[in-house]
């Protein structure tokens, strides 16, 4: 993304499942992006609670919580600042996991799990990594919440986040606005408006986890 506004600073530019695209530098503010880019994030910061409960309602036990994220990443530090915050109302204490390459995962989240009561939040800026770290969670037997449907169907215990596939629909709404004379500055930055819950039962039975009726029920997708 950022590569592409050096390339150019007049091409209009849409794009859709950023994480933070004001921390990234790629736009102004989210109401008025300014420039040549617009379009639509992935993340919002208030939702950060919202992993959490969910982590606490399917595995109640859990008072320690590992956030992997990529620190390299603005998003990556200002999510795990979030989660941090929403921690602490919640009476759980929060440490991050920072991913440099696939050995430290291993090695952190081992650690970690030598403790009891553990569980992990996923970030969007730990993707790259998202088959390890849920490999390595089954063999550690933690709970983890996951940021997309994919990691749910991929062997994740729960996800919740945003329809991507949604986001692009949108931007190619966005392109259609641009090509009728609209400027990419003047259309604010969208966050996400279509959310999915989606839980991993056979990820559930092999961490010895009951999934309550009441998650069940609110649930998008159950893969069984």
């Amino acid at each position: 993304m950022t590569a592409l506004q050096h390339i150019s600073r007049t091409l209009p530019i849409v794009f859709a499942a950023v994480a933070d695209p004001v921390g990234a530098g790629i736009i102004d503010s989210l109401a008025h992006p300014g420039g040549n880019a617009t379009g639509f994030m992935i993340y919002e910061y208030n939702l950060a609670a919202k992993y959490l409960e969910l982590l606490k309602e399917i595995a109640p036990p859990v008072t320690r919580v590992a956030i992997i994220r990529n620190a390299a990443n603005p998003a990556g530090v200002a999510q795990f600042a979030a989660l941090q915050n929403a921690a602490r109302s919640l009476g759980v204490e929060a440490s991050p996991i920072n991913i440099r390459d696939a050995r430290e995962i291993e090695r952190s989240v081992e650690a970690f799990a030598r403790s009891p009561n553990g569980g992990l939040v996923v970030t969007q800026t730990a993707s790259f990594y998202r088959d390890l770290i849920i490999a390595v969670a089954a063999r550690h037997k933690l709970p983890a919440v996951y940021p997309l449907r994919y990691d749910a169907i991929g062997g994740g215990l729960i996800s919740y986040g945003p329809d991507v596939v949604d986001q692009f629909r949108q931007a190619a709404a966005y392109v259609d606005r641009i090509l009728k004379g609209e400027k990419p500055g003047d259309l604010p930055v969208q966050a996400p408006t279509k959310y999915e819950l989606v839980i991993n039962l056979k990820t559930a039975k092999a961490l010895g986890s009951t999934v309550p009726d009441s998650l069940l029920a609110r649930a998008d997708e159950v893969i069984e």
